[in-house]
């Protein structure tokens, strides 16, 4: 016969007891007043606004400038080209704000789309946007909640907020009231939150909180008013841009002036002025920037990191700081049984001895009194029984095949209060109840002990010696369940009682870092990354996870939410050094943190899966998400997407920002080399009163053609590994430091040398139109060199002469162009003879010459 276990608990109230719910003019009166249980979102910028918007960048402005100077001088097909480049960054910076304005439409998502309650004494179910407070929510396993709510009646309730805290362990809910001050979200047991997801039982609770006004709705306020940071890059080039249009105006009015005091004509001088004005523009900077970190993103892709905001791309490179989620991206997101303690001893989770029947016992019973099952590649269950289930199988016992021949005959099931649990088998020809749960629980109903020389009575020393192995346990963050059991009577039917047991072992599990996150940890250390942990668990497991990644060297450097609660954003900001573990935070603690190290001037990654984390997310200077556990509201605040949920796939990520940072800043250095190259000829030309030695038509070959294809490959330069061994770039620092102003000087200073030499030998030689075509054939020849020694600071001699294949490909294609043009006469270019082709050439090659032998001789590789 069954034998049902039933424990002392109070009867479930009826709903009269609880009253017959609110009536239908108290719901009229209260929507009046509060409104309807949605979320609100202040007015967006239309996608129009937005794409006018895209015009306002400094470097839109130069390029606008140069299309109407372009059509100024008749070229009308250069002017289309800046103009349809300009236009295509416009649509692409349009459409990723668009969708980056999807965050609150995912949150939107996650409100339940009906909600049962008690109306005029009776339950009914209306859509959960007309629920009010006061209202009386009936709960069952299945439900999502859609409004915060105070627990009336809880049986066996668990819910998921694992949305809100980032927990992935469902929270045992009680009608025990807890003081909401300084309390944790994930600590209030007597709360069901609006978004969170019923796992199993049923209750009642009352509406406390509808709307804006629930935790759910604080974070869309928070994410409403997070402010997304523009990449070091964008501001960066941004201030060259300015820089760049104040440099050249007054160049083109110094060189405008001295041509009207020559006596020079004033259009003649204007045109002049003009022409300088385009050399100097680099015209494809833009879009050879995106292309860049268009590429980049394909190969992130590859390495399981997804960038949804292509300037994201760059700031990874900036980060000093890595604000990181503990469960899933530190950890495994997988409850695991570590070790155990049964006969005075403890054994790590491999110790077992297979043929000790104790041993064999314990495990047994471990996956007998268990609901969960792993079948057929699916784990169901709660990811404690998982867990013990898992290291069943480990040692060959099957669950199924070990519940079917040990059969159940009677249960109860885990309370809350009760903090444990039984279940009753028929084990050979004996009945026996096995119970787990809480070891403070199970030990004041302990009266004998297992051991290698059978059971005996438990001595208070033996009872000691458990504590002391539970306290070991729990103090190294792990979760601790004890394991006991006694014979009941076969004939017995009324209500067993849950005490004599015997006791069998401990078993203590947790969910373990990942295999790869010490040694990510470690590299991002020693690249000047500070590593910080946010979770919303217990302090005492985040300090274990965070002491065995790397993360944590002293307890002194973990605090709580609830002393963060304390501390003003300016006592934050000041302390914010001193922790690497912030543990059991809520959504306004995150977003406090991550502004605390904004304000001391780091470049921040913050790492979340949760709707808790997005307003963090978007506040970072880099949102990270996870793909695989990640809810859609964290993944459309973020700006990169990890599809492996793995913290080494960010370290990766960063040393790929850190190399494509390089090689834009590389590719930016080739267009400012070259351009100045041009710039320094047209003065010379200016000041020695000697013809124009460009037609705009040259210039803008140079600019749009021959240059854009070797800035390009410079951007898809091989990664370097010595990338990880510098720290952080300054977040003030600007694109370009002195030491780089006057590399770019000297380089621009080569190249107008040579080019002024074939220009004054084509004057002597041929006249104005062969000392045009010979200073545009030469500025150009050098310039597509000048891409190798762009590569890298060192020769390419060193890193790699067919490294980087695209820098072939480039100078190759720059090259037929070039000769179909002086081939063809194209571009307004005369016909060279050969002693002039050869004269071209060897110019062209003394630039690179020099530099190569420059980096050989004092670089060192």
């Amino acid at each position: 016969m069954s034998v049902v276990l039933e424990p002392v608990r109070p009867k479930m109230d009826e709903p009269e007891a609880i009253g017959p719910g609110l009536s239908d003019e108290e719901v009229r009166l209260k929507q009046e007043e509060d409104g309807f249980n949605e979320l609100q979102e202040e007015k967006r910028k239309s996608a129009g606004a937005v794409f006018v918007d895209q015009f306002k960048d400094f470097l839109v402005i130069i390029l606008n400038i140069a299309a109407v100077i372009s059509a100024f001088l008749g070229e009308v097909e250069s002017s289309i080209v800046i103009l349809s480049v300009v236009l295509l960054n416009a649509a692409l910076g349009t459409i990723q704000h668009v969708k980056a304005e999807k965050s609150l439409n995912s949150l939107k998502a996650l409100a339940a789309p009906s909600a049962n309650v008690m109306r005029n004494g009776k339950v009914v179910q209306i859509p959960s946007r007309e629920v009010v407070t006061g209202d009386i929510l009936i709960i069952n396993a299945g439900d999502y909640i859609c409004a915060d709510a105070r627990i009336l009646e809880s049986h066996s309730l668990l819910i998921n907020e694992s949305s809100l805290t980032g927990e992935s362990v469902p929270v045992e809910k009680s009608a025990d009231f807890v003081p909401a001050d300084h309390v944790a979200l994930g600590d209030r047991k007597d709360m069901a939150f609006s978004g969170s997801f019923v796992t199993n039982g049923r209750g009642k609770a009352v509406v406390t909180a509808i709307g804006m006004d629930t935790e759910i709705g604080k974070i869309a306020d928070l994410l409403e008013h997070a402010k997304e940071k523009s990449t070091p890059l964008q501001e960066r080039l941004d201030q060259f841009g300015k820089a760049l249009a104040i440099g050249i105006t007054v160049i083109c009015l110094i060189v405008f002036g001295l041509d009207v005091i020559r006596g020079r004509e004033l259009t003649e001088s204007f045109m002049f002025a003009v022409s300088l004005a385009v050399a100097a523009i680099p015209e494809a900077l833009s879009s050879i920037v995106t292309i860049v970190l268009a590429f980049g993103t394909q190969k992130m892709a590859k390495e399981n990191a997804i960038i949804r905001k292509l300037h994201a791309v760059e700031s990874l490179g900036n980060i000093s700081v890595i604000c990181s989620d503990k469960t899933g991206t530190l950890t495994q997101n997988k409850m695991t049984v570590q070790q155990f303690y049964t006969d005075g001893k403890m054994f790590c989770h491999d110790q077992l001895q297979p043929g000790n029947k104790q041993h064999e016992k314990l495990l047994r019973m471990a996956i007998l009194c268990n609901d969960a099952v792993t079948a057929g590649g699916q784990e169901i269950g709660d990811p404690t029984e998982i867990a013990l289930v898992n290291i069943g199988k480990q040692y060959g016992f099957d669950e199924l095949a070990e519940r079917e021949q040990n059969q159940r005959i009677g249960e109860m099931p885990f309370d809350s209060r009760r903090k444990f649990m039984s279940t009753v088998h028929r084990i050979g020809h004996k009945q026996v109840m096995i119970t787990k749960g809480a070891t403070d629980v199970l030990i004041p109903r302990l009266s004998r002990i297992e051991t290698a020389g059978g059971v005996q009575e438990i001595s208070l020393h033996q009872i000691e010696a458990i504590r002391q192995a539970s306290h070991s346990f729990a103090d190294g963050g792990l979760r601790v369940l004890a394991l006991a059991y006694k014979e009941v009577l076969p004939q017995k039917t009324d209500a067993v009682r849950e005490d004599g047991l015997t006791f069998l072992g401990l078993i203590a599990m947790m969910d373990p870092p990942r295999e790869e996150t010490e040694q990510a940890v470690a590299e991002c250390i020693r690249a000047g990354i500070k590593p910080v942990m946010i979770t919303g668990d217990h302090k005492i497991t985040a300090i274990a996870i965070a002491g065995q990644i790397g993360i944590l060297n002293d307890h002194s450097e973990a605090i709580e939410g609830k002393d963060i609660e304390i501390l003003s954003d300016d006592e934050l900001k000041e302390r914010i050094e001193q922790f690497s573990v912030f543990a059991r935070v809520s959504p306004e603690h995150k977003i406090r943190i991550v502004r605390a190290w904004q304000e001391k001037g780091t470049v921040v990654a913050m790492t979340g899966d949760g709707v808790n984390d997005a307003p963090a997310l978007k506040q970072a200077d880099i949102g990270v998400a996870m793909g695989m556990t990640g809810t859609e509201v964290a993944k459309d605040a973020s700006s990169m997407v990890l599809t492996d949920d793995d913290f080494s796939t960010i370290v990766k990520a960063v040393s790929n920002g850190r190399s494509m940072y390089n090689n834009i800043k590389n590719a930016i250095q080739f267009l400012l080399s070259g351009n100045a190259g041009a710039i320094f000829v047209v003065i010379y030309a200016s000041l020695l009163a000697l013809p124009v030695p460009f037609l705009p038509a040259h210039l803008l070959f140079i600019n749009l053609l021959t240059d854009s294809l070797p800035a390009i490959a410079i951007g898809l330069e091989p990664h370097s590994k010595k990338v990880m061994k510098e720290k952080p770039r300054d977040k003030d620092e600007g694109l370009f430091g002195k030491r780089d102003v006057m590399q770019i000087t000297l380089e621009g200073l080569l190249i107008a040398a040579v080019t002024i030499i074939a220009f004054r030998y084509g004057l002597s030689a041929g006249g104005p139109a062969d000392a045009t075509t010979m200073a545009f054939a030469t500025l150009c020849l050098a310039r597509l060199l000048h891409g190798f020694n762009c590569r890298s600071e060192d020769s390419i001699f060193r890193i790699g002469i067919f490294s980087n294949i695209a820098c072939w490909a480039a100078f190759l294609i720059g090259v037929i162009l070039l000769n179909l043009v002086l081939t063809f006469g194209l571009f307004e270019a005369a016909a060279l003879g050969k002693e002039q082709l050869y004269m071209v050439y060897g110019l062209a090659l003394i630039p690179f010459v020099i530099i190569q032998t420059g980096k050989l001789v004092f670089r060192k590789s």
